[in-house]
């Protein structure tokens, strides 16, 4: 079950990565100012061990932040100014090799301040990119290159895959937020490399990476190697990334972390997507788009092999719900909707945004799945925050590892011999033709695949709701034929005038044998003096 608080302050996120992806392409040798080359630095012996090495002896030291140590002219460009510079594609690392892989870099500027350094890796040693202003073309950019240092570093990177050499397939740019795309080769939520202190009464620290060594990679090969050094006030980290792209992108990421102080709350794989308005939840529902949303749901695969379905909200206030599992199977938010028609959109298309799916390796013991839903009243803002959140305590200078696998695409993992949650739908109770008396919430689940579609029509399929508060009341249990499976309707009365989050947990069964994956919801109910009835006036 889920355990549910509201802490004091909310988090919130300006999405700037969806816009911040711009159309580089880029990186060879290292370039100066009207095409000659500069010597290349001299390479260091380098391993994931000897990254790790680094983290550790890292964490031994007191954090340096390296926040406005690039030029005040490159920190202020504004939006218009950022985007107009784009790294020269000429200068592609690996573009003149046998390689399926191409590396392009970030600018610093905007809202990446602080210098991050960028490596490449061959043969066991590494060398530094140096930065150079003829890696970039500036356009309208305001800045002049000629006044610009020549070790400023760089934002971060992205990788495009043959034969695409325009379009990227994985992107790493700000903090430790990185994303990547599957066969629609559409950006959507961001992964994380690590979260700390989200959703407490204080400040959330954001961990950077502030530097990434890129491998070369064997020719033909399909996967990409990508090292990265954590720092932040509480940890330090040596992460190795192994990306392979495909109709689903998948990513092994092996995480070694070695903590400076306490920290109460661990986020480890932590996903970050944005949702406004859907089918469940239209209280920002005044733009002219039915839905607007990244994710539609956190799916759980609990260490006991159970599924669930979690529908996201946009609360009026922040909520913090923990699952509690041990070793779970896996975790993720998904956007299990992919009909267009739902979203209208066809300027950033909803229905083919990937969904981020998380597969620990090994035993990650006892935790939670916690999930933050945060306010929001644009698309622009990430609301929703899922990740693992170890029980075991975090002691400094004890190393901590964790190896999982991520699975970006629009693929949604789930049983295969249980039905799925297919829609969730919310509006105001009470039955058709009679005047309402009280108010009732209307919930109306669909059910579809798995085991639905043989069942006969005299099958006996029942219902089994539970709710933490209130009253259910006229539920029905019917097929479905639009989905080939089964709907659910029920109203929930709210035990009082509270406003106090009720959890709603539901699966479908006959002759005692389940058949579903298990829906789960949290609904807060409204204040009392927005609890209208809407009885028209020839109703008695």
């Amino acid at each position: 079950m889920a355990a549910s608080h509201t802490p004091l302050t909310s988090l919130r996120r300006m999405r700037s990565l969806a816009a911040m992806l711009l159309a580089f392409a880029g990186l060879a040798l290292f370039a100066l100012p009207g095409g000659a080359l500069a010597e290349a630095p001299p390479a260091e012996p380098f391993d994931y061990a000897v990254l790790k090495g680094r983290a550790r002896a890292l964490a031994g030291q007191p954090y340096v932040d390296h926040e406005g140590e690039i030029p005040q002219a490159v920190a202020d460009m504004n939006w218009d100014q950022y985007q107009a510079i784009h790294f020269n594609k000429d200068h592609a690392l690996w573009r003149d090799r046998d390689s399926k892989f191409q590396a392009t870099l970030f600018h610093p500027g905007l809202y990446f301040k602080r210098p991050v350094a960028i490596y490449e890796l061959a043969d066991g040693k590494a060398a530094r990119v140096a930065y150079d202003a003829g890696l970039f073309d500036y356009g309208k950019s305001g800045l002049d290159p000629e006044k610009l240092p020549g070790d400023m570093g760089f934002a971060g990177f992205r990788l495009q895959f043959s034969p695409d050499w325009v379009r990227d397939v994985v992107a790493f740019l700000g903090a430790s937020y990185f994303r990547a795309v599957g066969k629609e080769m559409q950006y959507g939520l961001s992964a994380r490399g690590l979260a700390v202190d989200t959703a407490l009464p204080r400040p959330e620290e954001f961990p950077v990476f502030t530097a990434f060594w890129l491998e070369r990679p064997r020719p033909g090969s399909d996967t990409a190697t990508v090292y990265a050094l954590l720092d932040s006030p509480s940890v330090t980290g040596a992460y190795r990334f192994g990306i392979t792209p495909g109709d689903q992108l998948t990513m092994r990421v092996d995480a070694a972390l070695y903590p400076r102080k306490p920290i109460e709350r661990l986020g480890i794989a932590p996903l970050t997507s944005m949702f406004m308005a859907g089918e469940n939840d239209r209280r920002t529902g005044y733009d002219w788009r039915p839905e607007i949303h990244d994710s539609d749901g956190l799916a759980l695969h609990t260490g006991t092999g159970q599924w669930i379905w979690r529908p996201l909200n946009n609360p009026r206030s922040l909520r913090f719900n923990a699952y509690m599992d041990d070793n779970p199977k896996g975790f993720g938010l998904l956007q299990r909707d992919q009909n267009f028609d739902h979203y209208q959109d066809d300027g950033v298309y909803y229905d083919k945004r990937p969904g981020l799916w998380v597969a620990p390796r090994g035993d990650w013991g006892k935790g939670a799945v916690e999930l933050v839903e945060i306010p929001a009243l644009d698309e622009t803002f990430d609301n929703i925050v899922a990740f693992w959140h170890p029980a075991e305590p975090v002691v400094p200078g004890k190393e901590m590892l964790f190896s999982y696998d991520l699975y970006w695409g629009t693929a949604s993992p789930g049983p295969v011999e249980l039905a799925r949650v297919v829609d969730t739908f919310t509006g105001l109770g009470g039955a058709v033709g009679k005047r309402r008396t009280r108010y009732s919430k209307r919930f109306v689940v669909d059910f579809a695949g798995g085991p639905l579609a043989g069942l006969g029509r005299d099958a006996r399929v029942k219902a089994s709701i539970k709710t933490s508060a209130g009253e259910v009341e006229l539920a029905t249990v019917l097929p479905l034929d639009s989905v080939n499976g089964y709907r659910v309707r029920f109203d929930l009365v709210p035990p009082d005038e509270t406003e106090n989050p009720i959890n709603l947990r539901m699966i479908l069964t006959s002759g005692g044998k389940t058949l579903t994956e298990t829906w789960t919801y949290q609904w807060s109910p409204p204040p009392a003096d927005e609890r209208e009835l809407h009885n028209a006036g020839h109703l008695q």
